[in-house]
């Protein structure tokens, strides 16, 4: 059985489309499936989630980031989300046949050409992690390019694969980890210090939900919580939006909109669903569509452990 991985692989451009169609004909090149291209500009970032096994993965991935290395300067890149390379993080996950450990595997093969045959530095994090205070890639990355430029000549911040400098293009994260939902909302105000004291009680580092993270910005004339979801099994879609929904209305404005970047697992839909409608998750498929498509042998759901 073929085992099929996914890359959703971050850019730092999201407002020249030519740069980024360049991008993303590199990582199709190699035989890989461009599932998805998402890209905005005021967190000046483009996420390519693209899918194959274990070699054409790999290839797709180097070549992307060689053809990001090419294109992208971060001397001159200002936008919202924080990055530190012109490729700034590249997750592998497992999806059908595959593992973590293949993930991983995959992560330090990738990382290792990127760093001999690239000349970038790359740094390993969440499961592909060599060291515990690298695992959170908050950490690996704060400070962003600016601050990497000097730290990186620290012992404890020599990367793990690469040279210790950083030049135009920057460094890479590159990681294994399991189906992460990027999620962002977007609040009926201008004023960004609601979405940041929103994104501070709601986010697990400050005492919030468990396996959420959260920054608030200031993105397409609006206050936004911009979030990452890393366990969506443990805190699902539902939960959060009620949650910035009260603090929301604490503050006196409302939720105008939500959006996902990249995709998303069928079953966190699914689940965000079940909570709302106060409904049992039973595993036996409750439309039309699953049961057919049981019936038929065309469904074949993912299963996440």
């Amino acid at each position: 059985m073929t085992k099929v991985i996914e890359c959703i692989a971050n850019f730092s451009e999201g407002r020249n489309a030519a740069t980024v169609g360049e991008i993303a004909r590199a990582i199709a090149s190699s035989g890989s499936d461009v599932l998805d291209v998402s890209s905005d500009a005021d967190h000046h970032r483009t996420v390519i989630t693209f899918s194959g096994d274990e070699n054409t993965i790999a290839e797709g991935t180097v070549r992307g980031i060689q053809k990001a290395a090419e294109l992208i300067d971060l001397t001159g890149h200002r936008g919202q989300h924080p990055r530190i390379g012109a490729t700034d993080v590249v997750p592998f996950v497992p999806l059908r046949h595959a593992t973590m450990e293949d993930c991983v595997k995959v992560a330090h093969a990738v990382g290792e050409r990127v760093g001999n045959e690239l000349g970038l530095p790359v740094y390993l994090y969440e499961f592909a992690a060599t060291r515990p205070e690298r695992r959170n890639l908050a950490d690996v990355r704060r400070g962003e390019y600016e601050a990497l430029r000097e730290k990186i000549t620290q012992d404890q911040w020599k990367p793990d694969y690469g040279p210790a400098s950083v030049g135009t293009a920057g460094a890479v994260a590159i990681g294994a980890r399991k189906p992460l939902l990027a999620f962002n909302v977007y609040l009926d105000t201008t004023d960004v210090n609601i979405a940041k004291a929103i994104a501070k009680s709601i986010r697990e580092s400050s005492g919030g939900l468990p396996y959420v993270k959260a920054l608030g910005l200031f993105v397409n004339g609006r206050a936004q919580v911009s979030m990452n979801l890393v366990n969506f099994q443990v805190t699902g879609l539902f939960p959060v939006v009620e949650a910035i929904r009260q603090q929301a209305e604490a503050h006196g404005v409302k939720i105008e909109r939500s959006e996902v970047v990249g995709l998303l697992p069928q079953q966190a839909v699914q689940d965000a669903l079940m909570d709302y409608l106060k409904l049992p998750r039973e595993v036996g498929g409750w439309t039309i569509e699953q049961r057919l498509g049981r019936a038929s042998g065309n469904y074949a759901p993912i299963q996440f452990e």
